[in-house]
Parts: structure tokens; C-alpha cells; sequence
């Protein structure tokens, strides 16, 4: 089933800070007994030493510090859950434990069959005509199953702080349209194992044998042609090209097949106005709609169905579902542990719901307080940079200035405005809880459009870890499961919490001034509010990092090299993090001891221990858009005097760089 969250928007950045588990801290050695020859040599291998030794390279894929808190989080998730299923506290958590009991129930799972999907294989059944099509998307979409096209909400170009309905492409059941376009020998072995899995699921959804094959060609007709008039994912990243405003009252005209205005009403929107910035596509659906034989969209509408829902049925479906979702297109080795599979649909479904219990159990208030005092001396920081910075000129500055007294900063959990109320689950079927849930969050996403909610929701959960600096909004989100060790916990000691909690706030907050947050001025108007001047001072900059960083070699390849231009933006805001918490530190202790600062740059580079395979090296190299974990630690720290003071290193060590570069000087 897809995620039920908003449209993809380029209007939030987002760090994921996955982390070590909070007694690792206490484990290693005091930062002010490392060796300074180790540390002026490679800081990264002596602060990660102990994490290196008991982490061995794994047989695939990657481990590393930044995976360890996610996994924490998810654990402490479980452990909520599974009290919420014995002795539930409240509304919320009845809802949930039974929601969790339904999942672990792997017998009654096994038992209920495709008997969850039952209803809605029926209402499919039911299409007579051509002009029955319509109601049936709207009602698989009410469910939170997207057939033929996407909706959602998202922010509203013209009023950040407004929700707007976003038609856009969708309805496919592979991850690119080109390659139901493509020619070459890879994509055609992989439409060969989509045909496959389309065969499985027709079957399991109850198409008898002799008509298998007939139906699946049928589906994969029906996805070419939707494919055909989709555009290329390149052009979707750029979120003004998906931003098309039209009104809705002429929506029922345009495409009479469809029934737009039927669909809205039935999603419950009343707004005036939505986005398609694809009408072009829509017409080709609505054509289709008019003109396929009905048969035809009962196997595609049949097969959508099963597909979504395959993860949380029986054995038999979740086997086929893994067999291409997993294995073939993530080149997973095996599914993840059942407990897992249903931590991961109860996020997906009542994500918020999960949300607001995690962040009542796990974050204290005197954590709170340290995260948006650190924060708060680190956007100090920010603006005393950005008024002696030349990369800005005068008008500018008074633009970055503006928006960094104006920055907010939300800790924990949002300010929801969201009905927590759900029709009952039980325990009975964990398929049919999947629907209610899922059901219960597609209202909730409707209701945010025609309103203005933004500032009161988070397009990230609580329960995941994040450190994110919304652009739309202009505030910093600061999710209640990064607070914890190794990002922040009152049990470490101070300069730690600057070096890895704050230099990782400094990250964030450096989009809100560069070439990101220069698209959205301190009023929230989208606007370029830079001039020529600071868009070529900038692009100096970024050309001086890009040469840095494509100099260095890639840790565990051959001959290869980091990718500068395409980790460049991300290489910056690390840069500026490191730079930024470090003033912000000593600003706060002018005097601060030696070990203080020495713990400030152990605390950085202990966020990027990492332990990658070659095959997953490879691929990181061609697509990652953050340095690997090596040059994330050193590089910042080759960078600063502060840390070669600390250490004491000398000229000429490669700790430290003959011609440093800053990003505020």
C-alpha cells in the first residue's frame, strides 16, 4: 500500500540521524585520553576505534552508528506496543495494541486469508459500464489505495502556510514510467518478472487459471498506456513544475469519464481550487475510462487491489509481494522479522497516532529544554556568521537575518489537528485493521486541504529519527526519537551535545540562508531573494567544495573517487554545521576546557561510523548525495583550527588542510 503522507515536495529538507544505542557512550574511552598523533592522523578511525572493532565488515549492504538509533527507536516502538496490547492507557493506545495483537497473530493471519480484501474485490466485481469506473477509483482511493492517479495534499505555492489538493501521476506498478517504454535486455527481464508477480496476484485474488493470462495482459495494457503520457521523474523533482493551479468547478466538464467532481466530493474536498500540472495525462486517463471495455478495468483495478495489499495478508501473498517488491526491485535477501512488518504498516496507517505515544513516553522535558537552547545558540551562531559572511551582500543579509529571527524551532511532536478517533479494530483480522487505519489517515490527510494547517503538521513522525528544516514553514523539526545517545541525552557530557546535536542543527539550519532557503523569503513568499552577486559567490563556494571533495577516495572501491558535484550541497551544510556549533560552543563557554573541546569533535565524528561492502559502495558512489561516513567526520575537522588546537596537531598532518576551506569566512 503506498505511504499515505504527502506529495514528495522539495520544500523540506530532511537529516535522518540513525544513531548508536545509548550505552555506547559510556563504553568508550574519555575523549581527553585518545592519543593526539592517532587523532592527528585520522580522527575518524581513533574516535570510531572501539565501534570499528566490535562492527566487522557485514556480507552485504551496510552497518554503521547512523543505523543503530533507528533500529533503537524501533524497539522502543515494539516495547510501547506490545504494553499498549496488555494494559492500555488510554483511547489511543487500545487502538493500537489491538492493531499490533491483529499483526503478531500470525495464525489468524494465515486463517482470514484474502478475506480483508473481500469487500473491495466485490465492489470491482460489480462494475457493469463504463460509467461505474469512476466511483469505484474514488472508493479504492477513500481506502487509501491510489488506482490511476495520485491525490494528495501538500503545500500550496501561492500561501505557504495552506494545504492544497495535488492531482498528479501515479496508477503503475513499476517505479519508473520509461521503463514500461524501454527496449534494453535489464528492463525487459524486469518487465518479465512484473509479469510474473501480476500473474501471482490475479491467481491469489481468485482469477481463475484459464483466464490468467488474458487478465495480466490486460493490466499491463492498462499500465503502458497510463505510463505513456506520465512525465520523467527528472521533471518532478523541481516541486513549481508540479504546481499547476486550476479550479475545481470545471473539473466535471473536463474530464466527464473521470467524474473529478464526484471524486473530490467523495475525498471530501470543497476547496475552490486543486493542482494538476499534468491535465495532459488526465485526459488520456478519462479517454481510457470512456473507452476500455469494463472487463479490463476490473483485472487492473483487481490486480492494484492485490498488489497494495499483499503485505499484510496471508503467507502466500506476502511471499509474492516480497518475491518482486523486495527481492528484485530493493534486492532484499529476506523479509524482515514479522514484529518489524508490523511496526512498519502500523507507522505507515496511524503513524501519528504511534507518534503522539512515543513522544509522551520517551522525551523528558529537561531534554527538551537542552535541544531548543543548543538550537537557539547555534541559529545565534547562524546569524552572527551570516552578518560577517561575504557570500552575502547587504540586502541579502537583512533577508537571512530577517528569516532566522523568525525561524521556529519544534521539538518532539507536533502540534497535531487531527481526530484521533477510529472506528474500533479488534483483533480478529489484521487485514481489515490495515483498512480501517489506512481509511482513517487518508481522512485525516483530506482534511488538511483548503485550510491553513501547515504550521501544525509535520510531514516526518515523531517516532522516526530526524532533524529536518522545513523551508515552507521555516522552522527546524526535531523529532523526539533523535534525542537520545549519541545525538543528545542529558547524560553526556557538553561537548558532545554541541559537536554532535548541535553541528547537526548547523547543518539544517545552513539551508534556510543558502541555495535552498534562498527561494522562500523571511514572509514566506516564494521568491529568489538573492542577486547575481550572491549567486555567483555561491557557486564559487560550492565549485571550492566539489574540488575538495571529489579529490578524496571513495573508502572500499578501487580507483574511485567521491562524487563532489553530486554531494556538494550536502558537504556544504556539513561544513557550516561543524562551523557553526563550534562558535556556538565557545560562545556559550569562552573558557571551555580543552576536554570539552575535545569531546565537541568526538561527538561529531562518532555520528559516522560505518562499516559499507563494496557492492553497496559502488552504488552509493553513482547516487548518494552525502560524502561516506569517513569524509563526513574528517573533512569538517581537517577544516578547523579549533581542532587542530585541540589536538594539538601540527603542520602537515592530514588532519589538517594547508589551505582550509570555510563556508563563512
Amino acid at each position: 500500500m503506498p505511504a499515505l503522507r504527502p506529495l514528495t515536495f522539495a520544500l523540506a529538507v530532511t537529516l535522518a540521524a540513525s544513531l548508536a544505542p545509548q550505552s555506547s557512550l559510556a563504553a568508550k574511552k574519555p575523549a581527553q585520553n585518545r592519543r593526539p598523533a592517532a587523532a592527528c592522523n585520522d580522527f575518524y578511525a581513533e574516535a570510531n576505534k572501539g565501534w570499528l572493532a566490535a562492527n566487522p565488515l557485514p556480507s552485504s549492504g551496510a552497518v554503521s552508528a547512523l543505523g543503530e538509533l533507528a533500529m533503537h527507536a524501533q524497539q522502543q516502538q515494539r516495547q510501547l506496543l506490545e504494553t499498549a496490547m496488555r494494559a492500555p492507557q488510554n483511547d489511543v493506545q487500545k487502538l493500537l495494541g489491538d492493531f499490533w495483537a491483529s499483526g503478531m497473530d500470525e495464525a489468524a493471519v494465515e486463517a482470514d486469508g484474502a478475506t480483508p480484501i473481500a469487500p473491495l474485490l466485490q465492489r470491482i466485481a460489480a462494475i457493469r459500464s463504463n460509467k461505474d469506473v469512476a466511483p469505484a477509483i474514488a472508493a479504492l482511493h477513500q481506502v487509501g489505495i491510489p488506482v490511476a492517479f495520485q491525490f494528495g495534499a501538500d503545500v500550496d505555492l501561492r500561501d505557504l502556510g495552506r494545504h492544497l489538493g495535488y492531482f498528479s501521476q501515479g496508477g503503475i506498478g513499476l517505479p519508473d514510467p520509461a521503463y514500461y517504454t524501454r527496449t534494453d535486455d535489464d528492463t525487459r527481464a524486469l518487465v518479465t518478472r512484473y509479469t510474473d508477480y501480476i500473474r501471482k496476484i490475479l491467481a491469489l485474488t481468485g482469477v481463475p487459471q484459464a483466464e490468467i493470462e488474458r487478465q495480466t495482459a490486460l493490466v499491463l495494457d492498462m499500465e503502458r498506456q497510463i505510463a505513456q503520457s506520465a512525465r520523467p521523474l527528472a521533471d518532478l523533482r523541481d516541486p513549481r513544475n508540479n504546481f499547476a493551479p486550476v479550479a475545481t468547478s470545471g473539473l466535471g466538464k473536463q474530464f466527464r469519464n473521470l467524474q473529478l467532481d464526484a471524486f473530490l466530493k467523495a475525498q471530501g474536498i470543497s476547496d475552490d481550487t486543486v493542482s494538476m500540472s499534468n491535465p495532459e495525462m488526465f485526459a488520456k486517463i478519462d479517454r481510457l475510462v470512456g473507452s476500455l471495455p469494463p472487463a479490463q478495468w476490473q483485472a487492473y483495478l483487481r490486480f492494484r487491489v492485490g498488489d497494495s495489499m499483499a503485505p499484510y495478508l496471508s503467507q502466500s501473498w506476502r511471499n509474492a509481494s516480497f518475491d518482486f517488491r523486495g527481492r528484485v526491485l530493493l534486492g532484499q535477501t529476506g523479509p524482515a522479522p514479522r514484529w518489524q512488518q508490523v511496526l512498519d504498516a502500523i507507522n505507515l496507517a496511524a503513524g501519528p497516532m504511534l507518534g503522539r505515544e512515543y513522544a509522551a513516553a520517551h522525551l523528558n522535558d529537561a531534554t527538551r529544554r537542552q535541544a531548543e537552547h543548543i538550537a537557539l545558540q547555534v541559529r545565534d551562531a547562524l546569524k552572527q556568521a551570516v552578518g560577517r559572511s561575504s557570500l552575502l551582500g547587504e540586502a541579502a543579509r537583512a533577508e537571512a537575518i530577517r528569516k532566522l529571527d523568525r525561524l521556529r524551532i519544534e521539538v518532539g511532536s507536533p502540534s497535531y489537528d487531527i481526530d484521533f478517533s477510529m472506528q474500533p479494530m479488534g483483533r480478529g483480522s489484521f487485514g481489515s485493521n490495515m483498512l480501517i487505519a489506512s481509511s482513517w489517515r487518508h481522512r485525516q490527510e483530506m482534511r488538511r486541504i483548503g485550510k491553513n494547517s501547515a504550521a501544525r503538521r509535520w510531514d516526518v513522525l515523531p517516532q522516526q529519527p530526524a532533524l529536518a528544516y522545513d523551508l515552507a514553514q521555516n522552522r527546524l523539526i526535531i523529532t523526539a526519537a533523535t534525542l537520545q545517545t549519541p545525538v543528545l541525552d542529558m547524560a553526556m557530557p557538553e561537548g558532545n551535545r554541541y559537536g554532535a546535536f548541535g553541528a547537526l542543527v548547523g547543518h539544517e539550519l545552513s539551508h534556510a540562508i543558502g541555495g535552498r532557503g534562498r527561494h522562500v523569503d523571511a514572509d514566506g513568499n516564494v521568491r529568489d531573494w538573492w542577486g547575481a552577486a550572491e549567486s555567483t559567490a555561491w557557486e564559487a563556494l560550492a565549485a571550492k567544495v566539489s574540488t575538495l571533495y571529489s579529490a578524496l577516495p571513495y573508502p572500499g572501491l578501487s580507483g574511485v573517487k567521491v562524487n563532489g558535484p553530486l554531494t556538494r550541497d550536502e558537504d556544504i551544510a556539513d561544513l557550516a554545521g561543524v562551523e557553526l556549533a563550534f562558535a556556538a560552543l565557545n560562545a556559550a563557554q569562552p573558557s571551555a576546557s580543552g576536554q570539552t573541546r575535545k569531546a565537541f569533535f568526538t561527538g561529531w565524528a562518532q555520528l559516522w561510523a560505518q562499516r559499507v561492502t563494496a557492492g553497496e559502495a559502488q552504488i552509493r558512489a553513482q547516487q548518494d548525495v552525502r560524502a561516506p561516513g569517513e569524509w563526513r567526520a574528517n573533512v569538517p575537522l581537517m577544516q578547523s583550527s579549533g581542532f587542530a588546537a585541540a589536538w594539538g596537531c601540527p603542520a602537515g598532518v592530514p588532519m589538517q588542510a594547508t589551505s582550509p576551506v570555510r563556508i563563512f569566512d
